[in-house]
């Protein structure tokens, strides 16, 4: 006699569990989304209107969803805006919103669907963990009611908050978080009173969750990882990509080795808001990434990481930023040293005029030092090295420490700064390092082509980013990111 729906789904997951028990590793997915956007309007459409809209995209999920199992993943990371898309004002959202409980409750919408408010878009997410045996996680928007008791109760009556959810292989629903640093556009959603720092333990680590710019603050995303102690961090995000610090795939991989931890990120897709750019990064390096401005192509990305990045013999040890930055003489002002703006901040910088040499670049506390040597210098290609110490202020405010070699536009030095995606330049070797004020530093290095170079360099624990290959491919930028949180 076949076994029951019920028992036969008991025994998958069991199987499931104790197969990620029994090894230290896991398989993880990220699924980059081409997002079926709504009609622009001004008015609300129905509630059926956009459930149908909702399911449109999520059919799209489900099936990465599906053969993400197949390949053995036992967790799935979707998009920031994944299931509805934007274009939306404080009203024209509601109807996609559904009210998300908090997980102590216990529940599993795809057995019980009836528990709470209606909630089809749990419902069938919760249906996907648990019909897949896998993790599902996904970004939807959260509706809880309030009145005039609360003095910051909006004058509707309700908090709208942007919200990431984990279903766990059984479709219970296990995390939920409110995104805290809303980026400037989301005037439709509220802020959460109080930073939330989401973790849940799965028998493959310990995890935490926080949702795009949400990376950029202390609060949640280094709360959750030095302090809380997380193994991996999901990551929903719809990025825009900004060259030369912050295109998706380079940051994303540069703060999973800053922070040492597995970094799960799912974005996106939209090329005319230079949208793309996911991937599954470990402490080492990006495990695989991927990176696409020409078509509106999808991609799901699997990869197996370790399940205690700390632990593992491949992760780096842990450095000290300034070391040997600090150990180097301090170099007077350079008379040829001049400024330039990179996404509103103004950068000292002095050229690479030789096709070797060891040159030092200084603003404010900051002291940035390079020692180089190309594999041919070329008369149509200009390289500088940056620095900038200070308050960034466009999109949000928050202090950064910098050190960069970049490749100019064009040969007119008033284009360094500006967005370049090839090169022609192969160095033999480069060594960067800097006297940071934190220990919250990212290290960059991105290719011709918007290409990672996992495994081509390397950080020594004295602060140095260095060359391994001899010569490199065609350089971009070589960068170490630092975010002065504490400056804040």
């Amino acid at each position: 006699m076949l076994p029951s729906q019920p028992l036969l789904h008991a025994a998958v997951f069991a199987l499931t569990v104790l197969q990620a028990l029994a090894s230290d590793t896991f398989i993880a997915a990220v699924y980059e989304h081409a997002v079926i956007l709504p009609d622009a309007t001004d008015e609300p459409v129905s509630p059926d209107d956009a459930l149908a809209l909702m399911n449109k995209n999520m059919d799209v999920l489900e099936g990465a969803i599906k053969e993400a199992a197949q390949q053995g993943a036992h967790i799935i990371v979707t998009p920031e805006d994944g299931i509805y898309g934007w274009r939306f004002t404080r009203e024209t959202i509601y109807p996609y919103l559904e009210d998300i409980p908090d997980p102590a409750v216990n529940w599993v919408p795809c057995t019980d669907p009836t528990r709470f408010a209606p909630a089809p878009v749990q419902e069938r997410l919760s249906c996907m963990a648990r019909n897949n045996s896998i993790y599902v996680v996904a970004n939807i928007g959260d509706k809880k009611p309030c009145n005039a008791s609360d003095p910051s109760c909006p004058g509707d009556g309700r908090y709208q908050y942007n919200t990431d959810v984990v279903f766990d292989p059984e479709g219970k629903l296990v995390a939920r978080y409110h995104k805290y640093n809303l980026f400037m556009s989301e005037t439709q959603f509220n802020y959460p009173k109080e930073p939330e720092a989401v973790t849940f333990e799965t028998p493959f680590g310990k995890f935490g969750i926080f949702t795009c710019f949400d990376i950029l603050f202390h609060e949640p995303a280094v709360v959750l990882v030095s302090e809380l102690q997380v193994d991996t961090v999901l990551f929903p995000t719809a990025w825009m990509n900004v060259l030369p610090f912050l295109t998706a795939v380079e940051f994303h991989s540069a703060w999973a080795m800053g922070m040492r931890v597995n970094f799960l990120a799912a974005n996106t897709h939209h090329t005319n808001l230079s949208m793309t750019g996911s991937g599954i990064y470990a402490p080492d390096g990006a495990r695989t990434y991927y990176y696409n401005m020409k078509t509106e192509d999808g991609r799901l990305l699997v990869a197996k990481l370790d399940s205690h990045p700390r632990l593992s013999p491949a992760s780096p040890p842990a450095v000290s930023w300034s070391s040997y930055a600090s150990s180097v003489k301090r170099f007077s002002p350079n008379d040829h040293d001049f400024e330039g703006l990179v996404f509103h901040d103004k950068f000292t910088f002095t050229e690479l005029t030789k096709p070797e040499g060891n040159i030092t670049v200084c603003q404010k506390d900051l002291c940035c030092h390079l020692n180089y040597k190309m594999a041919g210098k070329r008369e149509d290609e200009v390289y500088v090295l940056g620095a900038f110490d200070g308050l960034h202020v466009f999109e949000g405010q928050y202090y950064l420490q910098i050190c960069t070699l970049l490749k100019c536009q064009s040969t007119d030095r008033n284009t360094c700064g500006q967005p370049v995606e090839t090169a022609q330049t192969t160095f033999e070797m480069f060594s960067l390092s800097g006297t940071f004020g934190t220990n919250y530093v990212f290290p960059e290095v991105l290719y011709s082509g918007i290409e990672l170079a996992p495994g081509e360099f390397e950080v020594l624990n004295d602060g140095r980013l260095m060359s391994k290959t001899r010569p490199t491919k065609p350089v971009i930028t070589v960068t170490l990111f630092g975010r002065w949180y504490e400056r804040d």
